[in-house]
């Protein structure tokens, strides 16, 4: 079982350095220096699409694996924390201190206002 988990591990790792790799080396949906300042240039906001090209393919397709990988090692994480062995708080192991054996004593009161004197003129 630690096998696949480490393969997952291998395999989560080189995906997400695919796909950061396959995202920058993408240019933008509107590059060019005429979108800039509003001109609508040969690659319109809302206009029509081209074929899919192999790079945006390759991110589709590494984005799910990321994502598929992502969501099977959380579910080995919480399967692995809910072992009985590792159950229990983080502070059960650890021993009370006795350093300071007596409690803590009281703050003083503060007396009232009317039983002090008035502050002479």
């Amino acid at each position: 079982m630690s096998y696949l988990i480490g393969l997952i591990y291998a395999l989560h790792i080189l995906v997400s350095f695919f796909l950061i790799i396959v995202v920058l080396l993408q240019s933008g949906k509107s590059g060019d220096i005429a979108a800039a300042f509003g001109g609508m240039g040969s690659q319109t906001a809302f206009g029509p699409r081209g074929a899919a090209t192999a790079l945006s393919k390759a991110t589709t397709w590494s984005a799910v694996l990321f994502m598929v990988t992502s969501i099977t090692l959380s579910i080995f994480a919480v399967r692995r924390s809910s072992t009985p062995a590792s159950s229990g708080s983080v502070l059960s192991g650890v021993k009370p201190s006795t350093t300071n054996s007596q409690p803590a004593a009281p703050a003083p009161q503060p007396s009232s206002p009317a039983s002090q004197p008035a502050p002479a003129k």
